[in-house]
């Protein structure tokens, strides 16, 4: 017998019929003597409605109000979810946020998990009952309902799961698993049968979509093994673990491309102390998250020009901010370029492996690509290059480092 919690996203229980084909897995895994909890999102596209009736009665509007209007969807689902279980013979009772509770910081439509009390939900385990949970929501200090941002049903699930100390989580979604990169540019991808934390976590936070990056920091840090697999098919998807379960990394495990991307460039930037803090201190203030970030000596020897990227809808934001501090910071020139992309390489492998960098280089050379701007960690390799070559580079990508399946 294990104990199990298993998600099921938008997709998969976006009509009636995908509720009652995601019933009828549950009921296999209680047939099986497994302890179950399933977390459920709200009906495909169910969300951006309420957020849309909330922005149409008032574009200021209190965030309170607006949580307690889009958990709600939450609520539907797993009503619809405990009846179809009822209706198969499963013991199965729906839990809202507040109910288990799930207890969250105040900060609304972005609060972070606290805690969550399982006892009343485990003594029921041993009833035999399945417990429904709500995704994506939980309760303030204060008693009101709060919602965890965009995709806070995969970190729902993984902290549930955690909290019960649960065998493993399964992450149902309309993909089978963890691919080395998208399908949809690359037919010879390969789906991953294990990936290690780190390069989910780096994935995730690079553009790919499969999972939340919340829900993997969580997994990592409480030991929670997730697999991710697809709602409508019976074939195992992909094991997200620890590093110590991959007998031998490879080099490289996944090419990934973030699209929403933009790039500034600010020519004879003081070189002194306190310039940068000038720059990047206002952007921070405006909630304007900065990513790749390259400093070089200007043509005068005296100065600086200051390279670095920006989420492609927040470039104009970013202008403004810019132009606030330009008479205080004295940089001659901005130039803003929203035709990029960033390409990413991801892989454990590289902490024992040499020539990672050189490889990727040389492979986009071959393909005429010029690379303006580069970052790397431990484990991931990134560049920003002309988005009209994406395709193309990642394709070249996921060749050079073997990653076509045979």
């Amino acid at each position: 017998m294990a104990r199990i919690v298993m998600k099921f996203g938008g997709t998969s229980v976006g009509d009636i019929e995908r509720i009652q084909r995601a019933a009828l897995r549950v009921k296999a895994e209680s047939d099986a003597g497994h302890e179950i909890a399933v977390v459920v999102s709200a009906m495909s596209g169910e969300t951006n409605r309420l957020v849309d009736l909330t922005r149409a009665a008032a574009p200021m509007h209190d965030a309170r109000e607006y949580d307690t209007v889009v958990a709600a969807g939450e609520q539907v689902t797993i009503g619809l979810m405990s009846m179809a279980l009822q209706d198969l013979g499963v013991n199965a009772r729906s839990w809202l946020g507040w109910q288990l509770p799930i207890h969250t910081t105040d900060v609304h439509s972005a609060a972070r998990i606290t805690s969550i009390e399982t006892g009343e939900v485990i003594r029921r385990f041993g009833e035999g009952q399945v417990a429904v949970v709500a995704g994506f929501q939980g309760m303030a200090p204060n008693g009101r309902i709060t919602t965890l941002g965009r995709g806070g049903s995969d970190t729902s699930a993984v902290a549930l799961a955690a909290a019960l100390k649960a065998d493993r989580c399964d992450i149902y979604t309309d993909v089978d698993g963890v691919y080395t990169t998208d399908p949809r540019i690359v037919p010879a991808a390969r789906k991953l049968d294990k990936i290690t934390y780190e390069e989910m976590l780096e994935l995730a936070s690079l553009g790919a979509k499969v999972l939340q990056t919340r829900s993997v920091e969580l997994a990592m840090n409480h030991g929670v093994r997730v697999h991710v697999r697809s709602s409508f098919s019976d074939e195992p998807g992909t094991l997200v673990v620890d590093e110590e379960e991959i007998v031998e990394q490879q080099m490289v495990n996944g090419v990934t491309y973030a699209p929403n991307e933009a790039k500034i460039t600010l020519r004879n930037v003081a070189d002194k102390p306190g310039v940068s803090a000038g720059i990047f201190g206002p952007l921070a203030d405006a909630n304007i998250n900065v990513d790749m970030i390259v400093q070089n000596v200007s043509e005068d020897g005296a100065t600086t020009d200051l390279t670095f990227t920006v989420p492609r809808d927040s470039l104009d934001r970013t202008r403004k901010v810019l132009d606030g501090v330009r008479e205080t910071l004295q940089w001659s020139d901005m130039t803003a370029d929203p035709n990029v992309v960033k390409v990413s390489i991801v892989g454990v492998g590289m902490r024992s492996h040499v020539g990672v960098a050189k490889t990727m280089f040389q492979a986009l050379a071959e393909k005429g690509i010029n690379i303006q701007v580069i970052t790397t960690s431990e484990i991931k390799v990134s560049v920003l290059i002309a988005d009209e070559y994406t395709e193309l580079a990642v394709r070249a990508l996921h060749t050079a480092f073997e990653l076509d399946a045979a």
